[in-house]
C-alpha cells in the first residue's frame, strides 16, 4: 500500500468529502459517501479478480461463480468504476452511479434493496459529485487486502465522523470503537465461533471481532456471524460494512424488531456483544408476557433492559460470553420487578463482571454507562469481578472522551488475571465479590459499592499545618475576590451603571 494510506488518510478522505455539506441535505450525506465507499472496494475486488482469471486464460472471467468462491461480488460492465470515473464530470454522473447500484443489486441478490440509489437526485451538485468521484479514483488500490483495510478503515472512520455530527441520531448505528475494542479484548472471540449481535448498528462488533481474531494468528473468515437490526437504512450500512470487510455475515432477509420477529431464533451463539437502545420504553411487553425467553422474570413495559438481557442469554451457548453496554439504571433499579429478574439472573451465577465506564464515551448520549459480562460457565464459580474505570481515558476533545490501547488492555488484562485467579482486589479500581457479598448489597451492582475509595497517598504534611497553609490561601483568594468586586463596581459605575 502507498505510504500516504498509512496514517490521516482517513482524515483526508474525509476532509476533501466534505466538499459536499452545503450540496446536499445532511439525511443523505451519509448515504452518498457511504455508497461510493462500498461501489470503489468491490469494483476494485472484481477488476483485481477479473485481471487473474484473464491471465489464467480458461475463459472464466464472465464466470460469476469464479468470483463468488472468492467472496468478491459481480460487477457488470456498466457498473464498473471505469465507467463512473470516465463520466465524473459530466450532468449524467448522477444518474451513472444509480444504475450502477441497480446493475449490482441484480447480479448479487445478496444486496438485493441494500444500495442507495440517491446520487440522481436533483438537490445534488453533480459538480460536487464529480469531484467526489475524483477523489475515490485517485485511491491506490495496489493490493486486495490493503485496498480491503485501506476502504474499511475508511468506512469505519466515516461512519464515526458521521455519529458525531449526527449527535444523538448517530448513537443508533455506531459504537465508539474503544468501547467495542474493550468488549472484544475482554471476551477474546476465537476461531470458528458464532458471534450475535442483536441490535448491531453498522457492525462494529463483529468487524472488531475479526480483527481480534486475525491478530491472534486465526483466519478472520472463520468466524460465523448473525446479526439483526431494527432500523432500514443502518441495515444496509451493516451490510455493505462487512461487504468490505470480506465478512460474511447473516443479517436476514430485512431489517426487523428483535423482540416481535426473532430472525434468528434457534442460534446458540459463542459469543454475543451488544450496544442496546439505552432504556428503551413502549417495547411491546404487552404483546410479550409469555415469551419464552423471559426466563428470569417479564420485563417491565417502561424499560427494555432486563428484556435485551434475558434475550441475549436465551441465545447463549452452553459455554457462550456476553459483553453488553447498559445505562447505569440496571444496576441497581429495583422498580417493576427489574431487581428481582436481576437477582435471579444473579442466583443463576452468570454475572462475571462490571465495568463502570467514564462520561463522555458515546457521542450520542452523556448518561453514565455500564459493561456487563455475563457467562454461561464462569471459570470463577460463585464470583463476579467489580471494575471501576471511570476516571480511565482521556478527553480527545471538550465533548469526547477515548480510551488508549493501553487503557483496553489494562482493563483485559485484570479479567484474564480474575479468571486465572490470580487477581488482588485494587482499592478505588478493582475487586473480587462473591455471591454472599452481593446478597448483603440487596444484588446491587454498582462497582463503587465493592472497590470503595481509592487511597490517597499521605503526603506527610501535619493536619494542624496544613490547616493553617489552606486558611492563610484561601483567606489571600477571599482578599483578591473582594479587590475584584471592587474594581468591577468601578467600571461600571464609570459608564453609568451601579450595582
Amino acid at each position: 500500500m502507498a505510504d500516504n494510506t498509512k496514517i490521516g488518510f482517513e482524515k483526508q478522505i474525509w476532509d476533501a468529502a466534505c466538499v459536499l455539506w452545503g450540496h446536499i441535505p445532511a439525511s443523505e450525506y451519509r448515504k452518498v459517501i457511504v455508497g461510493l465507499i462500498f461501489l470503489r472496494y468491490i469494483s476494485s475486488a472484481f477488476e483485481k479478480r477479473y485481471q487473474q482469471l484473464i491471465e489464467e486464460g480458461d475463459g472464466f472471467e464472465d464466470d460469476k461463480d469464479a468470483y463468488a468462491e472468492d467472496n468478491i461480488f459481480f460487477v457488470p460492465v456498466d457498473a464498473r468504476w471505469s465507467k463512473i470515473s470516465s463520466a465524473a464530470h459530466t450532468p449524467e454522473i448522477g444518474t451513472i452511479i444509480d444504475d450502477a447500484m441497480r446493475a449490482i443489486e441484480k447480479e448479487n441478490t445478496s444486496l438485493k434493496n441494500v444500495l442507495p440509489k440517491n446520487y440522481a437526485n436533483p438537490d445534488l451538485d453533480k459538480r460536487v459529485l464529480g469531484e467526489v468521484v475524483d477523489l475515490f479514483t485517485n485511491m491506490d488500490m495496489g493490493e486486495t487486502e490493503g485496498s480491503k483495510d485501506l476502504l474499511g478503515r475508511t468506512y469505519e472512520y466515516c461512519i464515526a465522523q458521521f455519529a458525531a455530527y449526527e449527535g444523538v441520531k448517530g448513537g443508533e448505528f455506531y459504537t465508539p470503537s474503544s468501547i467495542v475494542k474493550t468488549i472484544v479484548e475482554i471476551l477474546k472471540p476465537f476461531n470458528n465461533c458464532r458471534v450475535y449481535d442483536p441490535c448491531c448498528g453498522s457492525g462494529g462488533m463483529f468487524v472488531q471481532s475479526a480483527k481480534f481474531i486475525e491478530a491472534h494468528s486465526g483466519n478472520r473468515g472463520t468466524i460465523s456471524v448473525y446479526g439483526q437490526e431494527s432500523n432500514a437504512d443502518t441495515w444496509k450500512m451493516a451490510k455493505m460494512n462487512m461487504a468490505i470487510r470480506g465478512i460474511d455475515a447473516n443479517f436476514g432477509p430485512y431489517q426487523a424488531d428483535t423482540f416481535f420477529n426473532d430472525l434468528h431464533k434457534t442460534l446458540k451463539a459463542d459469543f454475543i456483544m451488544a450496544n442496546p437502545p439505552f432504556n428503551l420504553s413502549n417495547w411491546g411487553q404487552e404483546k410479550l408476557k409469555d415469551d419464552v425467553r423471559w426466563k428470569y422474570g417479564v420485563p417491565p413495559s417502561g424499560n427494555a433492559n432486563y428484556a435485551w438481557i434475558q434475550h441475549m442469554i436465551h441465545h447463549l451457548a452452553p459455554n457462550g460470553k456476553i459483553g453488553l453496554v447498559l445505562a447505569n439504571g440496571a444496576l441497581s433499579s429495583q422498580t417493576s420487578g427489574e431487581g428481582e429478574i436481576r437477582k435471579n439472573i444473579i442466583q443463576a451465577d452468570l454475572v462475571e463482571g462490571i465495568v463502570a465506564l467514564p462520561t463522555q464515551l458515546f457521542y450520542s448520549v452523556t448518561i453514565p454507562v455500564t459493561l456487563w459480562f455475563i457467562s454461561k460457565n464462569k471459570k470463577q464459580k460463585g464470583k463476579t469481578l467489580f471494575i471501576d474505570a471511570r476516571k480511565m481515558g482521556y478527553m480527545v476533545d471538550r465533548k469526547h472522551r477515548d480510551f488508549t490501547d493501553e487503557d483496553i488492555q489494562k482493563l483485559a488484562d485484570t479479567f484474564s488475571q480474575f479468571q486465572e485467579g490470580t487477581l488482588e482486589n485494587i482499592k478505588g479500581f478493582c475487586a473480587v465479590a462473591d455471591l454472599s457479598e452481593i446478597e448483603k448489597h440487596e444484588y446491587i451492582l454498582t462497582p463503587g459499592r465493592y472497590v470503595g475509595i481509592e487511597e490517597i497517598e499521605d503526603d506527610g504534611e501535619p493536619f494542624e499545618e496544613k490547616m493553617a497553609r489552606l486558611t492563610s490561601e484561601l483567606s489571600d483568594m477571599f482578599k483578591k475576590s473582594h479587590e475584584l468586586e471592587e474594581e468591577i463596581r468601578k467600571k461600571l459605575g464609570a459608564i453609568g451603571y451601579e450595582v
